[in-house]
């Protein structure tokens, strides 16, 4: 039986106290975000009752609040034994705050309750949405928009002002008693708390320098430069006293030199003036065109400082050339939440991939009751969602982070009648969005991701005798007619779905409705029969569909013929039947032969996601990156495989030092556990240059781990390479803790002194975790 020890009863002062300063605390936090007298604000802090919604007959009063530190929402549990920590949520953990009926809870357990009653949480990891109901509108909107500032003043945040807040989050936590003091056990507990071991000398010598006034215990300004020896840079001071003169200020002219010399930035003379109007906080500085210590400080942290080319952050590539030309960020069979066999099919995961920008999703359509076709994965245990309510939340997200065209990749099982109601919900739901006819009559090649923005394009079987979509072979009468089935379902190596086919049984053919085939303009579903005859060219239109393990036995036996049939065609391909788990390929081998639609399963994370994510953050986002050259021309004879033969950009050696970390994550929530960090680099590209190194492993530091270590790669294809940067948390008995990644282009590298904003497992940016590096990138001779 586990014993609690009761805590001592405060008076009614200590309380009043204790009370009046955590007021104080909530006003400065609330300041700190620029939220100073909000009245969203003081009704979260308040906290209101509130009903969460979790099925159709649970439906409780639980009460919410925000807590002092303005960054964690506080929910009451009824559960006997429930920890503090699991009544908690932080709001860096929310991805979005929705008003109304906007998530399949809402839309199934709610619709009695008024839509302005009603708001929900989602977060950015896996866990399922917070679905709740207000008392009263005002109450609703006090939540949905004291939510939403926060959210937007905590992300405009500068990187020092986030590590401030966090600090003294951490501070207020470590001090027990709350009288505002520091004892040396409670600055230990801090340390801990703040990912850092510091042995006994240590942390009393840091002690006794600070506690300036000798009375066992630090306050106000004693604080104050504890934060400041904590938060000390001494890799950074030292760039900056070689720019900087006595009175340690760093002139213009210096840092344009610093620019120059050590940051490789053309503009130098331009750009110098901005970054101290930008970055200085120093007024006097400011005017007199220079820049202080804080200022180069929040330079670096900032995006101009930034490892990953800021003007990659918007589209700068040409977008009209065929779509042919491009990479499509894809996701394989989308509706999925987690495996491939029992797992929930939601609309969800259609938003959540959309959001992270993905271009081309999967809809595998069967018969559904009361004539209503519905979407899962065919032969399994998977949930079922009805196909109106996924183009409904397509049409609600399509365009919301890339206005670049979306495709729907639909696999089609349905009888014809069911078939038609698919036809009538793609037209009356999509209205102008979905593209029925040709863009401007061309009918050699296709349009360019330009002309198609904002349309939605299906990928699917078109009738062989029906009006194709260049304009000949008509006989535009037939209704419907048999057409190869493709069915991925039946691929999948599970003993039950292989019963459940034969119990069923499988035709190799499938009656398609006119009125779906008419659905289908650009993207027409054909079964692969070898690359074209030169004498006898397919139609542009006309695209296949190849598992991995087939797409990669191309890839390697004829890598530039698939190369040339891309530069035409689309080629869309999609996992092994035998990943029923979800896990996913590398997507990299077939994007170096010009593969298009590399389907990956998007709720999946692991490197091969990483690696997916950083070859799409490039080009702003949008979901489409254009091929290098050499993917692109009639003419080539690139071959992946054998590099050697033929000029594909010039040779680089890539120099990098990974000097230090920053304020990295506890992988272990308990108090005692400190990680024990190393940083692994990896290239991904031509299998030439696939490449890893890794630092030594420095022992129980995540706060401020110092490395220093030098690595050279060469790069054979730099178009074609990605860099990605791990952070593990050695474990010399069992396997490393992921702490985070990075993964970007090589071609959007920066050079000189850079941060590395290191990311989760499921690819959201941590708040403070960084990597301070060098790079310098060389032609090779």
């Amino acid at each position: 039986m586990q014993c609690f020890r009761r805590q001592p009863k405060r008076s009614v002062s200590q309380e009043n106290v204790l009370r009046e300063q955590s007021r104080r605390v909530a006003v400065l936090n609330g300041i700190r975000l620029g939220l100073k007298d909000d009245k969203d604000l003081k009704f979260l802090l308040k906290g209101s009752q509130l009903l969460k919604v979790k099925s159709g007959s649970w439906r409780k009063e639980r009460f919410y609040k925000l807590q002092e530190d303005c960054k964690t929402i506080w929910q009451e549990s009824k559960k006997m034994l429930r920890s503090p920590e699991s009544q908690i949520f932080s709001i860096e953990d929310i991805r979005d705050v929705r008003s109304g009926h906007k998530t399949e809870g809402m839309e199934k357990y709610a619709k009695d309750v008024p839509e302005y009653r009603c708001f929900s949480i989602i977060f950015k990891d896996q866990r399922k949405n917070l679905d709740l109901i207000a008392s009263s509108e005002d109450d609703a909107n006090h939540w949905i928009s004291g939510l939403g500032k926060i959210i937007a003043h905590s992300n405009s945040m500068n990187q020092k002002q986030k590590l401030q807040h966090w600090i003294h989050t951490c501070l207020r936590k470590a001090d027990k008693n709350k009288d505002n003091k520091m004892s040396l056990k409670e600055l230990k507990d801090f340390l801990k708390e703040v990912n850092i071991e510091v042995d006994d000398y240590h942390a009393k010598k840091i002690f006794q320098h600070c506690d300036k006034s000798k009375t066992e215990a630090l306050e106000d300004d004693e604080i104050e430069e504890f934060y400041k020896i904590l938060t000390e840079r001494k890799e950074i001071d030292k760039i900056f006293q070689k720019y900087s003169d006595a009175e340690g200020f760093m002139s213009c002219q210096n840092l344009v030199r610093f620019l120059y010399e050590m940051q490789q930035e053309d503009d130098a003379v331009v750009a110098a003036p901005a970054l101290i109007q930008r970055y200085e906080p120093n007024e006097r500085a400011k005017r007199g065109n220079a820049m202080t210590k804080d200022g180069f400080l929040m330079y670096l942290l900032s995006d101009d400082g930034n490892i990953f080319n800021s003007s990659h952050r918007k589209v700068y590539q040409d977008m009209t050339q065929p779509l042919s030309h491009y990479l499509v960020s894809s996701s394989h069979n989308t509706y999925l939440m987690e495996d491939q066999l029992t797992g929930p099919s939601s609309t969800e995961a259609y938003i959540r991939a959309l959001t992270k920008g993905c271009r081309c999703v999967e809809l595998d359509c069967w018969d559904g009751p009361n004539s209503e076709p519905v979407i899962y994965h065919g032969y399994t245990l998977t949930s079922k969602i009805l196909f109106s309510d996924v183009i409904k939340a397509i049409k609600n997200y399509a365009f919301k982070t890339s206005p670049y065209p979306v495709i729907i990749s639909l696999e089609n099982h349905c009888s014809v009648d069911q078939q038609k109601v698919m036809a009538q919900h793609l037209t009356t739901i999509l209205q102008d969005m979905l593209l029925v006819a040709l863009i401007d009559g061309n009918k050699s090649q296709f349009p360019s991701p330009e002309q198609l923005k904002g349309k939605i394009l299906v990928k699917g079987k078109k009738l062989s005798r029906q009006e194709d979509p260049t304009g000949t072979n008509g006989n535009n009468n037939l209704e419907a007619e048999d057409v190869s089935d493709e069915d991925e379902a039946a691929e999948i190596e599970d003993e039950s779905v292989k019963t459940e086919i034969q119990q069923k049984g499988k035709s190799d053919t499938l009656k398609l409705a006119k009125e779906l085939s008419d659905t289908v303009v650009y993207c027409k579903s054909v079964h692969f029969n070898g690359f074209e005859d030169p004498s006898h060219p397919r139609a542009f239109y006309e695209m296949s569909s190849f598992s991995e393990s087939k797409a990669l036995k191309l890839a390697q036996e004829s890598g530039t013929s698939f190369i040339h049939h891309n530069i035409r065609h689309l080629s869309r391909i999609y996992p092994a039947g035998w990943r029923t788990d979800s896990s996913n390929y590398n997507p990299i081998d077939l994007w170096n032969v010009g593969c298009q639609i590399v389907a990956l399963n998007f709720q999946t994370p692991g490197t091969e996601m990483d690696v997916y994510q950083g070859r799409f953050q490039d080009n702003g986002f949008s979901g489409y990156v254009l091929k290098p050259e050499f993917l692109r021309d009639e003419q080539t004879k690139f071959n992946p495989k054998s590099t050697t033969e033929g000029t594909w950009g010039t040779k680089k050696k890539l120099l990098l030092k990974i000097i230090s970390g920053q304020q990295l994550p506890k992988v272990n929530k308990s108090k005692n556990s400190i990680v024990d960090p190393k940083v692994t680099i990896e290239i991904h590209g031509v299998q030439q240059d696939n490449n890893k190194k890794q630092t030594r492993v420095v022992e129980n530091n995540g706060f401020n781990p110092k490395w220093d270590e030098e690595f050279t790669f060469d790069v054979e294809i730099p178009a074609l390479a990605l860099v990605r940067f791990v952070v593990e948390d050695f474990d010399m008995s069992t396997k490393n803790d992921f702490i985070g990644q990075y993964t970007l282009p090589f071609t959007s590298l920066k050079q000189g002194y850079r941060h590395i904003h290191l990311l989760t497992k499921n690819g959201d940016p941590y708040s403070s975790s960084t990597l301070f590096v060098y790079i310098d990138i060389q032609d090779c001779d």
